[in-house]
């Protein structure tokens, strides 16, 4: 039914309906399953991104011992102390956090698009439910339309650390928040492309570059950094700022840039924060000697 975000906004325009109800009608056309299935499976996808923040604010640790324990930090910083950026935004990166950290724990998640940047989706739909108190029909159609533009990247660009760098999984997991937080809270359609424009166009480039090649460090900090960017750029969308360069536009820029990022950034643990001494010495840690010294 649609192919980029242009088609996906002039769909939902000329119908009337907003991008979740596009993406629903699409998978309803394409599995033949009826519209209340559809609806269930992603409402158990909801079960499972919730049951993930829960586990990991109350705290968990990765095997490795590389994460683990600062969903919980955050928390208790939340309740101690009068923070800088706001409690909504603490509240929305603690949930990204502790979604990853259950990653990291070998726990079930969501992977929204991918394991690597399952936080961001969850982390700020969750943050935004006290704010917002919106029902569970609405937190569902939150996953359809963050689907509806995961959608249009993994066709025209890459939704892949080992394609495209963490510009293509972090990246587009924080734009498909983004655009997904402004039809929570009641924006347009084509709001909703301009908070994935601007969110996707602060993250080009990126880097893929995990410590022992674990999905761990910097991997779930960066869903934190992601998420907060997702609720920024909805915020900067919903008060009328839009992208000099049009969403589609960014997607494709994305793509070449992946193209052209060296495979030691691309989830190779080769390069960039791997390849330090202390991402060596983790490694090694990890792993053994061999594998640190390489």
């Amino acid at each position: 039914m649609f192919k980029n975000v242009s088609e996906l906004i002039e769909l939902a325009e000329t119908e009337g309906i907003p991008i979740s109800e596009v993406m629903i009608r699409q998978e309803v056309k394409e599995t033949d399953k009826p519209r209340e299935e559809i609806f269930a499976e992603m409402g158990r996808n909801l079960d499972v991104m919730e049951k993930a923040v829960e586990e990991g604010l109350e705290g968990v640790e990765s095997r490795s011992g590389l994460t683990g324990g600062d969903a919980v930090l955050l928390r208790k910083y939340m309740e101690e102390h009068e923070s800088l950026s706001g409690n909504l935004i603490l509240d929305v990166i603690s949930k990204a956090v502790a979604t990853n950290e259950v990653n990291a724990a070998m726990g079930t998640i969501c992977a929204t698009p991918t394991a690597g940047s399952a936080g961001c989706v969850p982390g700020v739909l969750f943050g935004l439910k006290p704010r917002l108190n919106p029902t569970r029909d609405q937190m569902i159609r939150f996953l359809f339309t963050s689907g509806a533009f995961g959608q249009v990247i993994a066709n025209n660009a890459s939704i892949s650390g080992a394609a495209g760098g963490c510009q293509a999984e972090v990246g587009s997991a924080a734009g498909m928040a983004s655009a997904a937080a402004v039809e929570l809270a009641g924006g347009t359609p084509q709001q909703s492309a301009e908070a994935m424009a601007i969110t996707l166009k602060n993250m080009l480039g990126l880097v893929c570059d995990p410590v022992a090649g674990l999905v761990e460090v910097p991997c779930v900090k960066r869903n934190a950094m992601g998420s907060s960017q997702a609720i920024v750029s909805a915020d900067m969308s919903l008060a009328g700022v839009t992208s000099r360069i049009p969403c589609d536009e960014v997607i494709g820029a994305m793509f070449k840039i992946g193209q052209s990022m060296s495979p030691a950034l691309k989830e190779t643990g080769e390069g960039g924060l791997a390849a330090t001494p202390t991402g060596r010495e983790l490694a090694k840690k990890v792993f053994g000697p061999a594998l640190g010294s390489e």
